[in-house]
């Protein structure tokens, strides 16, 4: 028993000693951005059918076609919401930053309504692109992935550099898509410790795209997703990506 007390000792003594050359290892590790990125399975494409969905009594209506009076500008907390209001929608001006709820969130259930810009730009991830942030961490991609290769990873309706969509059910630009997430957020510890992670379910244009998938972490554009400890309930994002993409009938029920 002293034996096998001692040598379990010296063990963690060994991994202590190691761990600060480990983390100065990680330190220098420097991945590009294709490092993360894949292209096959290739996904099926799916035409989706046609549906309308309306904000249940309970819902909290995020964008009725009036205002972005529940929105804020994300570079500049408490100033309106720059984007442009017109005809029932808004759309993103680019160059002037994403915007963000004024209120926080954890579950919920959201709705929302985008189309992509009707005049056609660039290809890949340089085309109808923006992004749904939950608590502003963790993306569902919005992009024009209509006839429209990119990595799976990073196409609509994927969550960013994670999960690709399990079918591809874009419309065409200038056709409005839908989707509706149920998103459960990742719960922590009084010491920050992960306790259980994100997951979401998505339907994209009444498909099942995403079924109850787990986060790694929050969105990285480069390496490896990591959970840090933050509060239960943040702001919702869409993102400025410098394409003019439009947005309509935005709702959330809380689930917690």
């Amino acid at each position: 028993m002293k034996l096998q007390l001692f040598t379990l000792l010296g063990l963690v003594g060994v991994c202590t000693l190691l761990q600060p050359a480990m983390a100065q290892d990680k330190k220098e590790i420097k991945l590009p951005p294709e490092a993360t990125e894949f292209y096959e399975p290739e996904v099926k494409v799916v035409k989706p059918g046609q549906e309308n969905h309306q904000p249940p009594a309970d819902a909290i209506v995020l964008f009725d076609g009036s205002n972005l009076d529940k929105w804020e500008s994300e570079r500049e907390p408490g100033k309106a919401a720059p984007w442009k209001v017109e005809n029932g929608k808004f759309v993103v001006v680019p160059k002037t930053g994403g915007i963000k709820t004024k209120e926080g969130f954890g579950d919920m259930q959201l709705h929302i309504e985008w189309s992509a810009p009707t005049e056609i730009k660039g290809t890949g991830q340089g085309r109808g692109n923006s992004g749904l942030f939950f608590m502003g961490k963790y993306e569902l991609q919005i992009l024009d992935s209509y006839e429209n290769d990119t990595y799976t990873n990073g196409q609509a309706a994927s969550i960013y550099k994670q999960h690709p969509p399990l079918v591809n059910a874009m419309r065409p630009p200038g056709e409005w898509n839908t989707y509706d997430v149920v998103f459960t957020a990742p719960r922590f510890n009084s010491d920050g410790m992960l306790v259980s992670p994100a997951r979401v379910t998505v339907f994209h244009n009444g498909i099942l795209v995403q079924n109850n998938v787990t986060l790694k972490g929050p969105t990285e554009y480069i390496g490896i997703p990591n959970y840090v400890a933050h509060d239960d309930k943040l702001p919702i994002h869409l993102q400025d990506h410098g394409d003019l993409v439009s947005f309509r009938n935005i709702w959330v029920r809380k689930l917690d």
